[in-house]
């Protein structure tokens, strides 16, 4: 009897375990799914042009980065308990930080200790998965971990939608405190002590230094292309060059390194690099998706914000459902391109349908796109997942997965801040050619403006009043139509971009 109590016991705290690394994994998804579905009110509330505001989504990537490079040393320095402790409570203290932000400056800084924080979630819970469970137990705690991230990145939307439009944009980062306060409490008490090395190892802060000066010049570069390449394009050359050296001096230095923070040489598989690539290319596609379509339905098409929030959780709905139809079911398919293909060309598809939208649409035509939209994620990126790291086996797996976040955390803040400048810069030209057409003079736009201020009259308006408040009623649909356009030839960019993914997909040998 006790040995049967004792066997539940060990059984049921191994199940918790698996959902707290779950857990852990799914708090960084679920506030920076939440911070790119709100990026637009966060901008505005701390007075920033997308140029400025990239820098605050440039601190959490280089944060990060920093701090995924530094995972394998900071689990043997300080084992996994008290290493992911330590970055929950930094991620924590960032999140409350950026919570009370009142200046760019503040959160910029916040968001800096955030992505230190958030860095270590991914890679660290994904590496303790093959060191605590063994056989079928490592099947189930995979799934787990799957489910954590897709129950999160579906969650987010519709809660980032309730809280902006419930107060404040401060309420966002809110949201994320309370699964990381209880990340905290299970870690603390759950987690072993693995990975604690006995050796002391020095801290490597050469390599460090040049990583993050080398990440900090290229996101720079990034995040000012757009503005500077003709009135700057010196500055932006020195910051690209200097950037590539300071990176190809890291990747040299960890080479030669006899004990480096990336273990490059364990690493040149051709089939773990392909995967690489492909991860980047998928992050990308998701990410600018994923800033854009909050956007385009709010902005452009006119939805209530807390609608738009409904469907981009509809669209995760539809995400977990495929997760768990291709865990049950994907083993039958042994050639996995194909499905990869597919998954490219739905989200084209997706991307083209939604460039066609007229204003006032109704939510049901975005909900088809939606629900294929959410089978994008799982068709490419699963089976990227169940191939890439085939190569390298468990030694390395956890080095393996540490160069995947690095890219990941790259595509993520490179996306984000490109389809952020781009899309202002597709705005401003589109209601220049808008305003151009729309001018005094024009008979049917006098006859409208004149009745919209007779309108105006009637309900107690002066004439003064009445003429600028019809100005002002087609300044505002000027806008609205500008808006819609932008996001529109940006979602015809995006289909083109994704056209030529499935056209790498397709050419490449190496995942299949």
């Amino acid at each position: 009897m006790n040995l049967r109590l004792h066997a539940r016991y060990r059984a049921g705290k191994k199940r918790l375990l698996m959902a707290l690394l779950g857990l852990i994994t799914g708090v960084e998804f679920l506030e920076n799914v939440m911070f790119v579905f709100a990026a637009s009110h966060i901008m505005g509330g701390v007075g920033a042009a997308p140029r400025e505001f990239a820098q605050a989504q440039a601190a959490y990537a280089i944060g990060s980065l920093l701090m995924i490079v530094k995972q394998q040393w900071s689990a043997r320095r300080f084992g996994y308990r008290r290493y992911l402790c330590g970055a929950l409570t930094l991620f924590i203290i960032g999140t409350v930080g950026c919570s009370q932000s009142a200046s760019l400056g503040e959160l910029t800084l916040f968001r800096f200790v955030q992505g230190l924080g958030g860095g270590a979630f991914f890679t660290s819970t994904r590496v303790l998965i093959p060191l605590m469970f063994k056989g079928q137990e490592r099947a189930l705690a995979v799934k787990y971990f799957m489910y954590g991230i897709f129950s999160a990145s579906s969650i987010a939307p519709l809660l980032a939608a309730t809280l902006v439009d419930s107060g404040s944009w401060h309420l966002v980062f809110y949201g994320a405190l309370p699964p990381a306060l209880l990340a905290l409490f299970g870690a603390w008490c759950l987690l072993p002590d693995a990975g604690t090395s006995h050796e002391r190892e020095p801290l490597a802060i050469g390599g460090l230094l040049l990583f993050g000066a080398a990440v900090l010049c290229l996101q720079l570069m990034l995040s000012d292309t757009r503005y500077d390449v003709f009135s700057h394009p010196y500055r932006l050359a020195l910051l690209a060059s200097g950037g590539t050296v300071l990176l190809l001096a890291f990747l040299l230095h960890q080479w030669r390194h006899p004990r480096p923070i990336l273990h490059l040489r364990a690493l040149a598989s051709p089939v773990y690099l392909t995967g690489l690539g492909l991860y980047f290319l998928y992050y990308a596609i998701k990410n600018f998706s994923g800033y854009l379509f909050p956007i385009y339905a709010e902005r452009g098409l006119g939805i209530p914000l807390i609608a738009v929030g409904w469907l981009d959780s509809f669209a995760g709905v539809a995400t977990f459902a495929a997760v768990y139809f291709y865990i049950r079911f994907s083993r039958k398919l042994q050639n996995k391109k194909p499905m990869m293909l597919a998954g490219t060309l739905i989200m084209a598809g997706v991307c083209w349908w939604y460039s066609l939208m007229p204003p006032g649409v109704d939510t049901h035509w975005l909900m088809y796109g939606l629900a294929l939209q959410g089978l994008f994620a799982v068709l490419v990126v699963l089976p990227v997942a169940g191939l890439t790291y085939s190569e390298l086996g468990d030694e390395y797996f956890g080095h393996g997965y540490q160069g995947k976040n690095l890219m990941r955390q790259l595509a993520t803040s490179i996306s984000s801040a490109f389809a952020a400048v781009l899309l202002q810069d597709r705005q401003f030209e589109v209601h220049n050619d808008l305003a151009a057409t729309v001018h005094a003079g024009n008979p049917q736009l006098d006859q409208w403006l004149a009745g919209l201020s007779a309108s105006f009259g009637r309900h107690g308006y002066d004439s003064a009043q009445a003429t600028a408040a019809a100005h002002g009623v087609l300044e505002q649909l000027i806008a609205q139509q500008s808006q819609l356009l932008a996001c529109e030839s940006l979602y015809r960019y995006l289909a083109g971009f994704t056209l030529v993914t499935g056209l790498v997909i397709a050419v490449q040998r190496r995942l299949r």
